[in-house]
Formats: C-alpha cells, sequence, structure tokens
C-alpha cells in the first residue's frame, strides 16, 4: 500500500478524532464527530455551510476538493488566518487538524463572515471556478458523461460524429479508483504527448455504486477497452490495442512465420516489447483511465456464445438480430455514375464505401435490407458478401492462437466460446488455458504459468478456477468493420461504465464523411 493511499484512508479517522474536539469547543454536541457521515453534517453546522455540501463529502474524487476547502475554512473559524496557516490546513491536514485539536485551544471565533463586505474578482471567479468543478465532477463521475463516436465500428444505430450521453446510473457508477487527476480530462493532458492527467500515488479498489440495472442483451454499452492496460506513447497509435501491435510485430521478428511465432513466442514479444519501448515508449494505465470504448452487448455471463453464418448463437439457440446490423459487401457496377444515386437513396458516406476495386467494384458496409434492395432493383451488376475466411490462421481472432479449433474462427463463424459468470468455476485444461490466460492474469491479478500438462496459479498447482467477476461480449453492429470482442476477448464487469442513453448532438466531417453538416434529425435521438 503506498504512502498516499494509507494518508487518504487515514483521514476519516482523522476526521472521527479531531472534530468531536472541535464541536465540543464550538458549543456542538461532541459524540456526532464519532459518527461517520453525521460528523460531516454537523461540521457544515459549525462552519455554516449549505448541508446539500454533505452530497460532495462522500463521493471520492471530488470529496478531495471539499475536504480542502473544510479543512481551510475549519482553521479560520479558531481563528488560524494567516496565509501559512491556511496553507497547512488545506496542504497538510494530518497536522493541521490534529495540531488544531489536540495540540492546542484555540477558541471558535466562528468562520468568516462576508456580510457587508464586497469580495474581490479574482476571489468571486475562483469560488465559482471551484465550485462549478465540484458539481460538474460529480456529474460526470457518478450521473452521466459525453463521448463522442469516433468510428464507424456501431453504425448504423451510432455514426462517427455522434456526441452521446452515457447514462453511469444504468449499472451504477464506478467509484474513481484514482481520485488525484485533472477535471474533465480523462486520461492525458492536451498537447502534452500523452501525459498522464493522473496521479497513481493514490489508486482505489474497484467499487460500483448501486444502479437501476444490471447489463441487458443488446445494451450499447460504454467501457473502458479491456486491452488498453498498455499504451505505445504516440498519439496516434494511443486507442490502438497494444497487444495486436506487440504482436504484430513480433510476427515481423519472426520472419512473417506465424508458426515460427507461436513456437517460441515469449522471445518474439521480448523483442517487439523493447523495440516498441526504444521507438515510442510504453506506458500502463489503470483500469478506469483506459479508452472508452462502445459497442453493443451479445453475450451475458454464463452464457455459451457461438457465431455460425453470422447468426448468433446462445446456449446453443439462435437469437434475433439487433435491427442496423451492417455487413460488408463487394459491389459491382452497372455505370459509375450510379454510384451517385446509391450514395443519395441509401445514405452513404465515404465510411459507408470503403475503396474501388477492378472492374468497377466497390467495398460497401450495407445492412441486409440495403444488399438486397440494390438487387432487386437492378441499381448494380452484382452484390457478393465479404468473405472473411482470410482472417483464419493469422491470429488476429482472440485467443489469438492457433492452436485447437482456434484456427478455423473468423468474423463470421466463431466458437463456441464460455463467458464465466462470478464464482463461476471451470477446469483448467489446455483450451480453457489457452481462453482464459489472460483473464486471470490481467483482470483478476493472479500470477500464472504453465509448464507441460501442469498450472501453477500465484506459485501453487491448479485444476480449476474460481472467476472472482462476470464477463460480457461486446460486438459492433458493423460486424465486418468492428475492432470488438472476436479480436481482444472478454469485457469484465469492473471495466463497464455505462448505458449510452441518447445522441446531443451529430456533425459529419469533410475527411471521414466526404462532406459536413450537421445532422439535426439525431438531435436527442435516444440510442436504440
Amino acid at each position: 500500500m503506498s504512502i498516499a493511499l494509507l494518508l487518504l484512508l487515514v483521514l476519516p479517522l482523522i476526521h472521527m478524532v479531531t472534530l468531536p474536539r472541535l464541536f465540543k469547543r464550538a458549543g456542538l454536541t461532541a459524540w456526532h464527530g464519532f459518527v461517520p457521515g453525521l460528523n460531516y453534517w454537523s461540521w457544515l453546522s459549525l462552519l455554516k455551510r449549505p448541508k446539500h455540501w454533505w452530497i460532495g463529502l462522500i463521493f471520492p474524487g471530488p470529496n478531495l476538493i471539499m475536504f480542502t476547502i473544510l479543512h481551510v475554512e475549519t482553521g479560520i473559524a479558531f481563528g488560524k488566518r494567516s496565509t501559512a496557516q491556511q496553507w497547512l490546513m488545506g496542504a497538510l491536514p494530518w497536522v493541521g487538524m490534529v495540531t488544531l485539536a489536540i495540540g492546542g485551544q484555540d477558541a471558535y471565533v466562528g468562520p468568516r463572515n462576508w456580510e457587508g463586505k464586497k469580495k474581490g474578482m479574482a476571489r468571486e471567479w475562483s469560488e465559482a471556478i471551484l465550485w462549478a468543478t465540484v458539481v460538474a465532477s460529480l456529474l460526470r463521475g457518478y450521473v452521466f458523461e459525453a463521448f463522442m463516436i469516433p468510428t464507424a465500428s456501431m453504425e448504423d444505430s451510432m455514426l462517427v460524429g455522434d456526441y452521446l450521453v452515457v447514462s453511469k446510473m444504468s449499472y451504477g457508477p464506478k467509484v474513481t479508483e484514482v481520485p488525484l487527476s485533472v477535471p474533465f480530462v480523462h486520461n492525458a493532458l492536451p498537447g502534452s504527448g500523452l501525459r498522464s492527467s493522473y496521479l497513481e500515488w493514490v489508486e482505489l479498489p474497484y467499487m460500483r455504486l448501486p444502479g437501476f440495472g444490471d447489463v441487458d442483451r443488446y445494451d450499447a454499452v460504454v467501457f473502458n477497452f479491456p486491452n488498453g492496460d498498455t499504451v505505445v506513447v504516440d498519439t496516434y497509435l494511443a486507442g490502438h490495442d497494444y497487444h495486436a501491435l506487440l504482436r504484430q510485430r513480433a510476427i515481423g521478428f519472426a520472419g512473417g512465420d506465424v508458426v515460427a511465432y507461436e513456437a517460441d513466442k515469449a522471445k518474439f514479444n521480448a523483442m517487439a516489447r523493447k523495440d516498441w519501448s526504444r521507438s515510442h515508449g510504453i506506458k500502463t494505465r489503470p483500469v478506469g483511465k483506459k479508452e472508452h470504448y462502445v459497442k453493443r452487448c451479445v453475450g451475458l455471463p454464463g452464457e455459451d456464445l457461438s457465431i455460425v453464418n453470422r447468426e448468433l448463437v446462445i446456449d446453443g439457440e439462435v437469437v434475433p438480430s439487433p435491427p442496423g446490423l451492417q455487413f460488408n459487401y463487394l459491389v459491382r457496377l452497372k455505370r459509375e455514375a450510379d454510384l451517385r444515386v446509391i450514395r443519395e437513396r441509401f445514405g452513404l458516406t465515404d465510411i459507408d464505401i470503403q475503396g474501388k476495386g477492378p472492374g468497377g467494384t466497390y467495398f460497401m458496409a450495407l445492412r441486409e435490407d440495403e444488399a438486397a434492395t440494390l438487387m432487386d432493383q437492378g441499381l448494380v451488376a452484382e452484390v457478393q458478401p465479404y468473405d472473411p475466411t482470410s482472417r483464419r490462421g493469422t491470429l488476429d481472432m482472440y485467443p489469438n492462437t492457433n492452436r485447437f479449433d482456434f484456427a478455423s474462427w473468423d468474423l463470421d463463424n466463431y466458437g463456441p466460446i464460455h463467458l464465466p459468470a462470478e464464482g463461476e468455476t471451470l477446469p483448467l485444461t489446455p483450451r480453457n488455458v489457452a481462453l482464459y490466460k489472460r483473464v486471470i492474469m490481467a483482470y483478476e491479478g493472479h500470477d500464472m504459468r504453465v509448464e507441460g500438462d501442469d498450472v501453477y496459479i500465484d506459485g501453487q498447482p491448479a485444476t480449476e478456477y474460481t472467476f472472482e467477476q462476470g464477463y460480457y461480449w461486446l460486438m459492433g453492429d458493423n460486424r465486418h468493420s468492428s475492432a470488438d470482442s472476436r479480436y481482444w476477448g472478454f469485457v469484465p464487469e469492473d471495466h463497464v461504465v455505462g448505458r449510452a442513453a441518447f445522441t446531443w448532438f451529430s456533425k459529419m466531417n469533410e475527411a471521414q464523411h466526404g462532406e459536413s453538416g450537421i445532422r439535426w434529425d439525431r438531435m436527442f435521438k435516444p440510442v436504440r
């Protein structure tokens, strides 16, 4: 445990020791200071501050700002009004509060009275900004947060350039794991070359407050990207899958031979890691500071999932598809001029039309009904579904190995794979070791090594493993153009941020769409 975390955990104990003494000197009920929650309510009475401030004192993150304010004001209320004394109370409350309550007998003189006095402009603005920061941090951290769709993986339900409101109350807001961070900045200071916007001196354990419900199938879920635990220090590559980048470079060191790479994976990965570290730099991130992704939940903890000829199969039964699924098609035009007609009729942009091949063939992302309409109405010469079997054997598909049946998996035919539920125990067969090794090590924090047929977890022989949390399977609606669980695997329950609620703003841009402009018809549209 770090010293900073220890000091943070000790702070409520400091309050329970010091506040009763201060309450007694101020003529309040002393024993209130010993009761968690009630002591803060009475503290606000001592300082003659609004009772609704109590809300800001109980939520990690914003409460650090609130505590700093109350520590300083407590010193002022007991006559500690010099600049040095205020700095001591604000920056070192472990010393200031103890000295004030135990080391001295300063009389209670009350909070500073501003009645009839005019505050300076600097003070007015600083107080306004401070309270706006506290309120906005509470809302952003525990109620809702804005999120922008950067990629086409969720088209056509969510479009590139959509600005979403994410409800953190839907599944219960996560208590911030890294409370010492710059407000309103997720993980990197703007224009700093990925310099962290947070300090890891204090990292709290995972906690989730009660919410309105649980994740359901086909919810549009915002989550922390599981493979974002490590990133390449490059603004262009920061949102990419580091583990995929590492694997690609490692295969390059193996001469492009996947078989040679798998034969000595540790050696080639070490070479690639050293190369990335030397050329760009590598950094790790805690769960709450991983990049935000949004996908649709298709599999729930405890289920068996597979994809058979594009259809989702859960526990052996085909389940209906959500509306708006897109797949890639090779579309051959009759005339080049027909492309403009097709774009206008189906509302396609440069994101949907991804490239031109020989013979007037275009690579298009379409719904199945759109592809059928193109042929039925004679708008094109030919429409052929994209064949993703070239992905087989490339190690692209999770669990990124050619062992067992994994080599035959692709985007349209995948699995079966079991999604562990919290408390579920599974045998550590060789196949399960391949599927769950990253889960056990990266998401549940255990050391795991395999020696021949023997498995050791935290140094002890193991033939089975009991999972500590539930795991989800998330995929994009644009099924052939989505980096999702088929590439990087499970989404742990502690990575779930919230549910995409509605689009509050939407705008196309010239670079991605081939045109620009506000999509007025998408304003305040619920996410289906």
